[in-house]
């Protein structure tokens, strides 16, 4: 009876660790690759579309989204966990880290990455994320992700220009589902004291320079972090965007933040985004949220008030 029950617990423990392993795999396939994914599609498989021209609208600007003969299609965005991996110019920083501090955890905190200009807080608020290992991320809240994180979470994005009507449009399957607007007839943007001055994803005003489509992104509240990691940001943040599409399968991404209320000095970050040929799909983050149903302050209590459906500690 013994050595049934042995065998029985053997083969239940092989069967969890072999559905593991094949989550694992599945996922190292499907999660695109966060640099130089322009000349690879989702699963890191070559993309045919890099060999094609930049297709272009009638007025003979840039299509930043599907050609009249594409049935479907959308932009890959890649899983950029930290972007001071992404950072341009680190100059004599660049592949240097200090040694991780004490209080930031295994992944190093703000000592590990000297390259970003971190004001005293930020580096304090970053290591606080570093040693919690992001417990308390927004997106974990299905809150939607502001600024350049919003090309560095993993879902597809659509975009739509209106040239006739002097905007252009970003709708996004993740990150909440959210869409983002952008002027392209040069208006001013909005006072703080406005609605629209405080607001998730920024107040955008767009203009082509050339071949790039240059935005101008100011009027963000502070509920967002800049990646995964955490990386802080205050409502100072102004972010300058610079697009362009070197052929109809990537679609470059480059970003200024200037954040004079958390880091000493402005920082470029940069990546490409593949092609895909797909359709974009519904996705709603906060149906069944198992992740905030479950999370836990730092003293132990969850985060819902759930009544008596869940132990308090």
């Amino acid at each position: 009876m013994r050595s049934r029950l042995i065998t029985r617990s053997l083969l239940v423990v092989a069967t969890m660790a072999l559905t593991l392993a094949m989550t694992m795999l599945s996922f190292s396939q499907t999660t695109p690759a966060p640099q130089g994914a322009g000349a690879r599609g989702r699963g890191n498989a070559p993309n045919p579309a890099v060999s094609e021209p930049t297709p272009r609208l009638p007025d003979g600007s840039i299509n930043l989204g599907r050609a009249p003969n594409d049935v479907d299609g959308n932009w890959s965005l890649p899983y950029i966990r930290n972007m001071a991996d992404q950072v341009l110019n680190r100059g004599g920083n660049r592949g240097a880290a200090a040694p991780a501090a004490a209080n930031a955890g295994a992944r190093g905190g703000a000592a590990s990455e000297p390259w970003i200009p971190f004001l005293p807080w930020s580096a304090a608020i970053y290591n606080y994320h570093s040693k919690n290992e992001s417990k308390y991320d927004p997106e974990g809240y299905c809150l939607p992700p502001g600024g350049p994180r919003l090309y560095a979470t993993p879902y597809p994005m659509v975009i739509l220009q209106q040239p006739e009507l002097k905007r252009i449009y970003m709708n996004f399957e993740g990150g909440a589902h959210v869409w983002r607007e952008i002027f392209m007839d040069g208006r001013p943007h909005p006072a703080k004291d406005k609605l629209q001055g405080s607001t998730w994803l920024g107040h955008s005003v767009g203009r082509w320079e050339g071949d790039t489509l240059v935005v101008d992104v100011t009027n963000f509240n502070e509920g967002t972090w800049l990646d995964y990691y955490g990386h802080p940001h205050t409502d100072q943040m102004h972010v300058v965007e610079r697009w362009t599409r070197p052929n109809k399968g990537t679609l470059h991404y480059e970003a200024t933040i200037d954040d004079p209320g958390a880091y000493k000095a402005p920082w470029t970050i940069a990546w490409d985004i593949p092609w895909s040929a797909s359709a974009i799909d519904e996705y709603i983050c906060q149906e069944n949220n198992q992740y905030l149903n479950h999370l836990k302050d730092d003293f132990g209590r969850y985060i819902i008030d759930h009544g008596e459906e869940y132990p308090k500690f």
